[in-house]
């Protein structure tokens, strides 16, 4: 895939492409094909400081750790991006997430892994 600015961080995605974040400030879609679908900075008109870790979940939507604003965001396939954490992180690094809810972030600034519950499970 050429053409991006600075890659950092990939995960692949739903849908059997890829989102990868970039130095530069955005994060981008891409399909098994490595088309680019879209960018969240404009589908969402997002603006990130330095994205960095980037992980799906099992509903579809992409989270991004942004290490210079200090947090992390949902951004749902449809609606709104989410703030998830907005504060105790110093420089958030790379996250994932489980199947159960929990939200992984690697946290550089306090060489730490911190781990939120960000969805309640459905019975």
């Amino acid at each position: 895939v050429p053409n991006l600015q600075g890659p950092r961080y990939i995960s692949p995605a739903p849908n059997g492409g890829f989102v990868v974040s970039e130095e530069c400030g955005d994060v981008k879609v891409f399909t098994s094909s490595r088309k680019l679908l879209w960018s969240l900075s404009s589908k969402y008109r997002h603006q990130f400081g330095n994205p960095a870790g980037v992980c799906t979940d099992g509903d579809g939507s992409i989270l991004v750790a942004d290490e210079q604003r200090r947090t992390v965001h949902l951004f749902p396939e449809h609606g709104a991006p989410v703030c998830l954490v907005s504060v105790g992180l110093r420089r958030p690094a790379g996250v994932a997430c489980s199947s159960f809810g929990h939200l992984f972030v690697a946290d550089a600034g306090e060489n730490s892994v911190k781990v939120f519950k960000y969805r309640v499970r459905r019975p």
